[in-house]
């Protein structure tokens, strides 16, 4: 790891570690709850089969981990990821009652997992929080089967013109959200420097071809504001 990725993986923690415990409730403010339906897109494209295997990387307070056990009845797996140790530990308490999930603390470019192991890796406001991006792209092919998934929902680039300086304009209400509710800015201007400095569509999309994927797609939700991109590990 370079000293910047280093620089930006501290960086990333104390965010985190300032925002754990009001994680949920933010997410609610800054979207206006619309992340809740992003989600659900997300699940419904990726359509899991009832004994899939998930490693949801990144993977917060679990929203995606219950949401996948929803669909398929219960009838499956999902190893959560995330390298915020009190993240983690928000994610056992919200989802006790769900047995089927194990969580483990690690970062995205070194899991601790054997080669072919999962069916779906997934990934939801994370990648941009990543380390090295593409070391970790490596890592989610490594641990996939073959004919495994990659599927990745993340802040993107907003397509109209009209939309995109509205959303700007709100972005930068946010850090006031974030001090009223957290008691602190910082947190969520580095937020919204990420989501900024991020990849357009197209751009991520060869990042994925050229780490080891192929039938790589992607599909705009809310105007591009986000975006979900699809691979597979043939």
């Amino acid at each position: 790891m370079t000293n910047i990725n280093q620089a930006k993986f501290k960086k990333a923690t104390k965010v985190f570690n300032s925002v754990f415990n009001k994680y949920d409730i933010m997410n609610d403010l800054m979207s206006l709850g619309i992340h809740r339906l992003w989600k659900q897109r997300f699940i419904e494209w990726m359509n899991p089969k009832k004994g899939d295997s998930l490693i949801d990387m990144a993977a917060g307070t679990g929203d995606i981990a219950n949401a996948f056990l929803r669909r398929i009845k219960n009838q499956g797996h999902v190893s959560c990821v995330d390298p915020n140790k009190l993240m983690v530990e928000q994610g056992k308490k919200k989802l006790k009652y769900l047995k089927n999930i194990q969580w483990y603390i690690s970062s995205a470019e070194n899991l601790p997992f054997k080669d072919n192991v999962f069916d779906i890796y997934s990934v939801s406001f994370g990648v941009r929080n990543f380390s090295d991006t593409q070391k970790a792209l490596r890592e989610a092919h490594r641990v996939l089967k073959s004919g495994g998934r990659f599927i990745c929902l993340e802040f993107s680039k907003v397509e109209n013109e009209i939309l995109n300086k509205i959303y700007k304009t709100y972005s930068k209400t946010i850090p006031f959200l974030g001090k009223y509710i957290v008691g602190d800015s910082e947190p969520y201007d580095y937020l919204i420097k990420t989501i900024d400095e991020f990849y357009d569509q197209e751009s991520f999309k060869k990042i994925i071809l050229n780490n080891g994927f192929n039938n790589v797609e992607y599909r705009n939700l809310s105007g591009g504001v986000v975006a979900i991109h699809s691979a597979w590990k043939i």
